[in-house]
Protein backbone atom coordinates (compact mmCIF):
# COMPACT_ATOMS: atom_id res chain seq x y z
CA UNK A 1 0.00 0.00 0.00
CA UNK A 2 1.13 3.38 -1.03
CA UNK A 3 -0.39 5.74 1.13
CA UNK A 4 -1.15 9.77 -0.36
CA UNK A 5 -0.57 8.42 -3.74
CA UNK A 6 -3.23 7.85 -6.47
CA UNK A 7 -2.61 5.26 -9.53
CA UNK A 8 -3.65 7.61 -12.28
CA UNK A 9 -4.65 11.51 -11.19
CA UNK A 10 -4.68 14.80 -13.49
CA UNK A 11 -4.11 17.74 -11.52
CA UNK A 12 -6.28 20.85 -13.47
CA UNK A 13 -4.37 23.86 -12.54
CA UNK A 14 -7.44 26.27 -12.92
CA UNK A 15 -5.88 29.35 -11.74
CA UNK A 16 -3.67 29.08 -14.96
CA UNK A 17 -7.23 28.81 -16.85
CA UNK A 18 -7.53 31.98 -15.75
CA UNK A 19 -4.15 33.66 -16.81
CA UNK A 20 -3.94 32.29 -20.31
CA UNK A 21 -7.49 33.73 -20.80
CA UNK A 22 -6.63 37.32 -19.54
CA UNK A 23 -3.10 36.74 -21.48
CA UNK A 24 -5.37 35.81 -24.89
CA UNK A 25 -7.51 38.77 -24.37
CA UNK A 26 -4.63 41.00 -24.05
CA UNK A 27 -3.92 40.09 -27.28
CA UNK A 28 -6.76 41.14 -29.12
CA UNK A 29 -7.50 43.87 -31.04
CA UNK A 30 -10.67 46.11 -31.64
CA UNK A 31 -12.67 45.51 -28.88
CA UNK A 32 -12.94 41.69 -29.75
CA UNK A 33 -14.54 39.20 -27.03
CA UNK A 34 -12.66 35.77 -26.15
CA UNK A 35 -15.26 32.97 -26.30
CA UNK A 36 -13.51 29.95 -24.70
CA UNK A 37 -13.95 26.57 -26.20
CA UNK A 38 -14.72 23.99 -23.35
CA UNK A 39 -16.19 21.46 -25.98
CA UNK A 40 -14.91 17.25 -25.08
CA UNK A 41 -15.02 18.32 -21.41
CA UNK A 42 -12.96 20.99 -22.31
CA UNK A 43 -10.27 19.43 -23.75
CA UNK A 44 -10.15 16.86 -21.34
CA UNK A 45 -9.47 19.38 -18.35
CA UNK A 46 -13.04 19.79 -17.12
CA UNK A 47 -15.87 21.40 -18.14
CA UNK A 48 -17.66 22.80 -15.41
CA UNK A 49 -14.99 23.78 -13.28
CA UNK A 50 -12.76 25.07 -16.48
CA UNK A 51 -15.57 27.37 -18.01
CA UNK A 52 -16.31 28.60 -14.51
CA UNK A 53 -12.18 29.82 -14.30
CA UNK A 54 -12.50 30.89 -18.25
CA UNK A 55 -14.97 33.34 -17.19
CA UNK A 56 -13.55 34.59 -14.30
CA UNK A 57 -10.51 35.09 -16.63
CA UNK A 58 -12.52 37.20 -19.02
CA UNK A 59 -14.42 34.89 -21.33
CA UNK A 60 -17.57 37.04 -22.84
CA UNK A 61 -18.68 33.39 -24.26
CA UNK A 62 -18.49 29.39 -23.99
CA UNK A 63 -17.91 27.25 -27.54
CA UNK A 64 -19.25 23.77 -27.57
CA UNK A 65 -19.47 21.25 -29.83
CA UNK A 66 -22.99 19.36 -29.19
CA UNK A 67 -26.44 20.41 -27.36
CA UNK A 68 -25.77 18.19 -24.44
CA UNK A 69 -22.56 20.06 -23.94
CA UNK A 70 -24.37 23.44 -24.29
CA UNK A 71 -27.07 21.73 -21.59
CA UNK A 72 -24.49 20.84 -18.90
CA UNK A 73 -22.42 24.08 -19.25
CA UNK A 74 -26.00 25.92 -18.62
CA UNK A 75 -26.60 23.69 -15.49
CA UNK A 76 -23.15 25.06 -14.01
CA UNK A 77 -23.19 28.32 -15.01
CA UNK A 78 -26.65 29.83 -15.24
CA UNK A 79 -25.94 33.19 -17.74
CA UNK A 80 -22.76 32.22 -19.49
CA UNK A 81 -23.44 33.31 -23.52
CA UNK A 82 -22.99 29.66 -25.13
CA UNK A 83 -22.41 29.03 -28.46
CA UNK A 84 -22.82 25.33 -29.96
CA UNK A 85 -20.79 25.23 -33.09
CA UNK A 86 -21.63 21.41 -34.19
CA UNK A 87 -24.28 19.60 -36.70
CA UNK A 88 -27.79 19.31 -34.98
CA UNK A 89 -30.66 16.62 -35.25
CA UNK A 90 -33.76 17.80 -34.52
CA UNK A 91 -33.57 16.30 -31.25
CA UNK A 92 -30.31 18.22 -30.64
CA UNK A 93 -31.51 21.18 -31.29
CA UNK A 94 -34.43 21.16 -29.07
CA UNK A 95 -32.22 20.28 -26.24
CA UNK A 96 -29.80 23.42 -27.48
CA UNK A 97 -32.86 25.54 -27.73
CA UNK A 98 -34.04 24.70 -24.17
CA UNK A 99 -30.00 25.70 -22.63
CA UNK A 100 -30.44 29.02 -24.51
CA UNK A 101 -27.73 28.46 -26.66
CA UNK A 102 -26.65 29.96 -30.06
CA UNK A 103 -26.80 27.58 -32.63
CA UNK A 104 -25.34 27.29 -36.12
CA UNK A 105 -26.71 26.85 -39.67
CA UNK A 106 -25.49 26.89 -43.40
CA UNK A 107 -28.82 25.79 -45.27
CA UNK A 108 -32.70 27.06 -45.51
CA UNK A 109 -33.83 23.69 -44.50
CA UNK A 110 -32.04 23.71 -40.88
CA UNK A 111 -33.26 27.53 -40.70
CA UNK A 112 -36.51 26.46 -40.87
CA UNK A 113 -36.61 23.65 -38.89
CA UNK A 114 -35.06 26.14 -35.86
CA UNK A 115 -38.09 28.38 -36.05
CA UNK A 116 -40.83 25.05 -36.40
CA UNK A 117 -38.58 24.54 -33.16
CA UNK A 118 -38.60 28.03 -31.68
CA UNK A 119 -42.17 27.57 -31.39
CA UNK A 120 -43.42 30.02 -28.73
CA UNK A 121 -40.23 30.18 -27.54
CA UNK A 122 -39.63 33.50 -24.68
CA UNK A 123 -37.50 35.30 -27.05
CA UNK A 124 -35.66 34.72 -30.50
CA UNK A 125 -33.26 31.82 -31.18
CA UNK A 126 -29.84 33.40 -32.15
CA UNK A 127 -27.95 31.78 -35.20
CA UNK A 128 -24.99 32.07 -36.46
CA UNK A 129 -24.64 31.56 -40.15
CA UNK A 130 -21.40 29.57 -41.08
CA UNK A 131 -19.51 30.24 -44.59
CA UNK A 132 -16.92 27.27 -45.76
CA UNK A 133 -14.13 29.58 -46.81
CA UNK A 134 -11.86 26.62 -47.16
CA UNK A 135 -12.14 23.92 -44.08
CA UNK A 136 -13.79 21.84 -46.06
CA UNK A 137 -16.41 20.90 -42.96
CA UNK A 138 -19.50 22.50 -42.04
CA UNK A 139 -21.26 25.38 -43.50
CA UNK A 140 -21.62 26.56 -47.17
CA UNK A 141 -19.26 26.81 -49.26
CA UNK A 142 -21.02 29.73 -52.11
CA UNK A 143 -21.21 33.33 -50.28
CA UNK A 144 -24.20 33.88 -52.07
CA UNK A 145 -25.63 30.86 -50.52
CA UNK A 146 -24.47 31.79 -47.03
CA UNK A 147 -26.47 35.25 -47.58
CA UNK A 148 -29.50 33.58 -48.58
CA UNK A 149 -29.07 31.77 -45.41
CA UNK A 150 -29.19 34.71 -43.66
CA UNK A 151 -32.00 36.47 -45.36
CA UNK A 152 -34.49 33.28 -44.13
CA UNK A 153 -32.91 33.55 -40.81
CA UNK A 154 -33.60 37.62 -41.00
CA UNK A 155 -37.15 36.86 -42.52
CA UNK A 156 -38.02 34.33 -39.50
CA UNK A 157 -39.22 36.61 -36.46
CA UNK A 158 -38.88 33.68 -33.95
CA UNK A 159 -35.05 34.16 -35.08
CA UNK A 160 -32.56 36.30 -34.97
CA UNK A 161 -29.51 36.84 -37.39
CA UNK A 162 -26.58 36.81 -34.22
CA UNK A 163 -23.70 36.02 -36.20
CA UNK A 164 -21.53 35.51 -39.13
CA UNK A 165 -18.10 32.72 -38.67
CA UNK A 166 -16.28 30.60 -40.59
CA UNK A 167 -13.31 28.64 -39.40
CA UNK A 168 -9.51 28.14 -40.79
CA UNK A 169 -7.79 25.19 -41.77
CA UNK A 170 -4.36 26.44 -41.70
CA UNK A 171 -3.70 28.88 -39.66
CA UNK A 172 -0.76 26.91 -37.55
CA UNK A 173 1.09 26.61 -41.00
CA UNK A 174 2.88 29.76 -40.45
CA UNK A 175 3.85 31.17 -44.22
CA UNK A 176 0.50 28.93 -45.83
CA UNK A 177 -0.92 30.87 -48.21
CA UNK A 178 -4.61 29.02 -47.61
CA UNK A 179 -5.06 30.98 -44.14
CA UNK A 180 -4.69 34.16 -45.90
CA UNK A 181 -7.09 33.39 -48.84
CA UNK A 182 -9.47 32.28 -45.98
CA UNK A 183 -9.10 35.35 -44.56
CA UNK A 184 -9.58 37.46 -47.48
CA UNK A 185 -13.05 35.08 -48.91
CA UNK A 186 -14.48 35.43 -45.27
CA UNK A 187 -13.60 39.64 -44.96
CA UNK A 188 -15.17 39.90 -48.48
CA UNK A 189 -18.57 38.25 -46.97
CA UNK A 190 -18.41 40.26 -43.81
CA UNK A 191 -17.44 43.61 -45.58
CA UNK A 192 -20.92 43.14 -47.61
CA UNK A 193 -23.39 41.51 -44.74
CA UNK A 194 -22.30 44.84 -42.35
CA UNK A 195 -24.19 47.10 -44.60
CA UNK A 196 -27.49 45.27 -43.88
CA UNK A 197 -26.86 43.59 -41.03
CA UNK A 198 -24.27 45.65 -38.41
CA UNK A 199 -24.85 44.29 -35.23
CA UNK A 200 -23.90 40.80 -35.92
CA UNK A 201 -21.03 39.22 -33.73
CA UNK A 202 -18.24 38.28 -36.67
CA UNK A 203 -16.31 35.21 -35.61
CA UNK A 204 -13.48 33.71 -37.19
CA UNK A 205 -10.04 32.91 -35.20
CA UNK A 206 -8.71 30.02 -33.56
CA UNK A 207 -6.10 30.12 -30.86
CA UNK A 208 -3.51 29.65 -33.82
CA UNK A 209 -4.98 32.95 -35.68
CA UNK A 210 -5.04 35.12 -32.46
CA UNK A 211 -1.21 34.84 -32.42
CA UNK A 212 -0.79 35.02 -36.10
CA UNK A 213 -2.95 37.56 -37.55
CA UNK A 214 -4.89 40.49 -35.94
CA UNK A 215 -6.74 41.08 -38.66
CA UNK A 216 -8.64 37.24 -38.10
CA UNK A 217 -10.06 38.65 -34.87
CA UNK A 218 -12.98 40.70 -35.63
CA UNK A 219 -15.54 40.58 -33.11
CA UNK A 220 -14.81 37.56 -31.18
CA UNK A 221 -12.09 35.04 -31.19
CA UNK A 222 -12.45 31.05 -30.44
CA UNK A 223 -9.57 29.91 -28.40
CA UNK A 224 -9.49 26.26 -27.35
CA UNK A 225 -6.31 25.10 -27.07
CA UNK A 226 -4.15 28.14 -26.24
CA UNK A 227 -6.92 28.18 -22.93
CA UNK A 228 -5.27 25.36 -21.46
CA UNK A 229 -1.53 26.29 -21.98
CA UNK A 230 -1.37 24.64 -25.10
CA UNK A 231 0.63 25.96 -28.31
CA UNK A 232 -1.46 26.15 -30.84
CA UNK A 233 2.05 25.57 -33.15
CA UNK A 234 2.91 22.80 -31.13
CA UNK A 235 6.22 24.37 -29.31
CA UNK A 236 6.70 25.35 -25.98
CA UNK A 237 3.63 27.42 -24.34
CA UNK A 238 5.86 29.42 -22.55
CA UNK A 239 7.05 30.98 -25.60
CA UNK A 240 3.62 32.54 -26.28
CA UNK A 241 2.90 33.41 -22.81
CA UNK A 242 0.92 30.26 -22.10
CA UNK A 243 0.57 27.91 -18.86
CA UNK A 244 -0.12 24.71 -18.93
CA UNK A 245 -2.94 23.39 -17.08
CA UNK A 246 -2.88 19.81 -16.48
CA UNK A 247 -0.49 17.35 -14.90
CA UNK A 248 -0.69 13.76 -15.33
CA UNK A 249 0.72 11.53 -12.37
CA UNK A 250 1.02 7.94 -10.84
CA UNK A 251 3.78 6.36 -7.98
CA UNK A 252 6.00 3.73 -8.11
CA UNK A 253 3.82 0.65 -7.33
CA UNK A 254 7.10 -1.94 -7.54
CA UNK A 255 10.93 -1.70 -8.13
CA UNK A 256 12.88 -4.64 -9.43
CA UNK A 257 16.17 -5.98 -10.03
CA UNK A 258 16.70 -6.62 -14.18
CA UNK A 259 19.75 -9.30 -14.69
CA UNK A 260 21.30 -8.82 -18.88
CA UNK A 261 18.58 -10.24 -20.99
CA UNK A 262 15.66 -9.91 -18.88
CA UNK A 263 12.06 -8.56 -20.52
CA UNK A 264 9.57 -6.37 -19.48
CA UNK A 265 5.97 -6.10 -20.78
CA UNK A 266 4.21 -7.66 -23.49
CA UNK A 267 5.55 -9.54 -26.40
CA UNK A 268 9.22 -8.72 -25.15
CA UNK A 269 9.89 -5.50 -27.14
CA UNK A 270 12.42 -4.10 -25.07
CA UNK A 271 15.13 -6.12 -23.05
CA UNK A 272 17.82 -5.15 -20.35
CA UNK A 273 21.25 -4.87 -22.33
CA UNK A 274 22.88 -4.85 -18.60
CA UNK A 275 22.07 -5.13 -14.82
CA UNK A 276 19.34 -2.06 -14.07
CA UNK A 277 16.68 -1.76 -12.26
CA UNK A 278 13.01 -1.46 -13.47
CA UNK A 279 9.86 0.09 -12.06
CA UNK A 280 6.13 -0.76 -12.06
CA UNK A 281 4.10 2.39 -12.81
CA UNK A 282 -0.17 1.22 -12.98
CA UNK A 283 -1.28 3.85 -15.62
CA UNK A 284 -1.68 2.85 -19.13
CA UNK A 285 -3.90 3.05 -22.25
CA UNK A 286 -6.59 2.14 -20.38
CA UNK A 287 -6.03 5.94 -18.69
CA UNK A 288 -4.92 7.26 -22.08
CA UNK A 289 -1.40 6.69 -21.74
CA UNK A 290 -1.15 5.82 -25.55
CA UNK A 291 0.16 2.38 -27.03
CA UNK A 292 2.55 4.32 -29.22
CA UNK A 293 4.25 5.61 -26.14
CA UNK A 294 6.19 1.89 -25.51
CA UNK A 295 10.01 2.28 -25.45
CA UNK A 296 9.83 6.14 -26.43
CA UNK A 297 8.60 8.43 -23.98
CA UNK A 298 10.24 9.51 -20.59
CA UNK A 299 8.65 10.27 -17.11
CA UNK A 300 9.76 11.96 -13.79
CA UNK A 301 10.58 10.32 -11.06
CA UNK A 302 12.39 12.82 -8.53
CA UNK A 303 13.47 15.40 -10.45
CA UNK A 304 14.92 12.80 -13.40
CA UNK A 305 13.49 11.72 -16.76
CA UNK A 306 13.52 8.18 -16.84
CA UNK A 307 12.85 6.07 -20.06
CA UNK A 308 10.02 4.25 -20.21
CA UNK A 309 10.82 0.72 -21.55
CA UNK A 310 8.62 -1.84 -22.59
CA UNK A 311 5.10 -2.57 -24.35
CA UNK A 312 2.53 0.58 -22.43
CA UNK A 313 0.07 -2.24 -21.34
CA UNK A 314 -3.84 -1.06 -20.60
CA UNK A 315 -3.18 -0.81 -16.96
CA UNK A 316 0.89 -0.38 -15.98
CA UNK A 317 4.06 0.77 -18.02
CA UNK A 318 7.73 0.50 -17.38
CA UNK A 319 10.46 2.34 -16.41
CA UNK A 320 14.12 2.13 -16.53
CA UNK A 321 15.89 3.12 -13.46
CA UNK A 322 19.75 2.49 -13.82
CA UNK A 323 21.70 0.46 -12.41
CA UNK A 324 21.74 2.02 -8.97
CA UNK A 325 18.77 3.95 -7.85
CA UNK A 326 17.35 5.68 -4.81
CA UNK A 327 13.89 5.14 -6.43
CA UNK A 328 11.09 3.41 -4.22
CA UNK A 329 7.69 2.22 -4.32
CA UNK A 330 5.44 5.04 -3.59
CA UNK A 331 7.88 7.66 -5.11
CA UNK A 332 5.29 10.08 -7.35
CA UNK A 333 5.84 9.89 -10.98
CA UNK A 334 5.19 12.58 -13.55
CA UNK A 335 3.98 11.95 -17.38
CA UNK A 336 2.83 15.65 -18.05
CA UNK A 337 4.11 18.37 -15.76
CA UNK A 338 7.12 19.36 -13.78
CA UNK A 339 9.01 17.93 -10.36
CA UNK A 340 12.08 19.72 -8.88
CA UNK A 341 12.80 21.78 -11.89
CA UNK A 342 12.29 19.34 -14.72
CA UNK A 343 9.42 18.82 -17.10
CA UNK A 344 7.59 17.19 -19.42
CA UNK A 345 4.80 19.08 -21.97
CA UNK A 346 1.90 18.05 -23.84
CA UNK A 347 4.19 18.89 -26.88
CA UNK A 348 6.79 16.54 -26.37
CA UNK A 349 4.27 13.54 -26.16
CA UNK A 350 2.86 14.77 -29.32
CA UNK A 351 5.77 14.43 -30.78
CA UNK A 352 6.64 11.38 -30.15
CA UNK A 353 3.61 10.35 -30.97
CA UNK A 354 3.26 12.25 -34.12
CA UNK A 355 0.54 13.95 -33.08
CA UNK A 356 -1.13 17.38 -31.58
CA UNK A 357 -1.04 18.26 -28.38
CA UNK A 358 -4.47 18.50 -27.39
CA UNK A 359 -5.13 15.17 -28.62
CA UNK A 360 -2.85 13.45 -25.51
CA UNK A 361 -5.43 15.83 -23.01
CA UNK A 362 -8.60 14.93 -24.74
CA UNK A 363 -7.41 10.60 -24.81
CA UNK A 364 -7.17 10.55 -21.25
CA UNK A 365 -9.90 8.54 -19.75
CA UNK A 366 -12.79 8.73 -17.41
CA UNK A 367 -10.39 6.35 -14.90
CA UNK A 368 -7.89 9.01 -14.29
CA UNK A 369 -9.71 11.71 -11.98
CA UNK A 370 -9.50 15.16 -12.06
CA UNK A 371 -8.53 17.08 -9.31
CA UNK A 372 -9.24 20.73 -10.04
CA UNK A 373 -6.18 23.27 -7.97
CA UNK A 374 -6.38 27.02 -7.61
CA UNK A 375 -2.83 28.11 -7.96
Amino acid sequence: MTAGNERALARVNVGAVRRNCGHLRALLTGGADLCAVVKADAYGHGQAACARAALEGGAAWLGVATAEEAAALREAEGNARILVMGALTGADARTALVAGADVVAWNEALVDELGDLAGGADRPVRVHVKLDTGMGRLGTKVADRARAVADRVVADDRLELAGLMTHFATADELGDDHFPAQLSAFRAFVDRMRHSHPHVVVHAANSAAVYREPASHFDMVRCGIAVYGLDPFQEDPAERGLEPVLALESYVADVKRFEPGETAGYGRRWRAEAETWVAVVPIGYGDGVRRGLSNNADVLVRGRRRPLVGTVSMDNITIDLGAETDVEPGDRVVLIGDQDGERLLCEEAADRLGTINYEVTCGLTQRVRRLHEDR
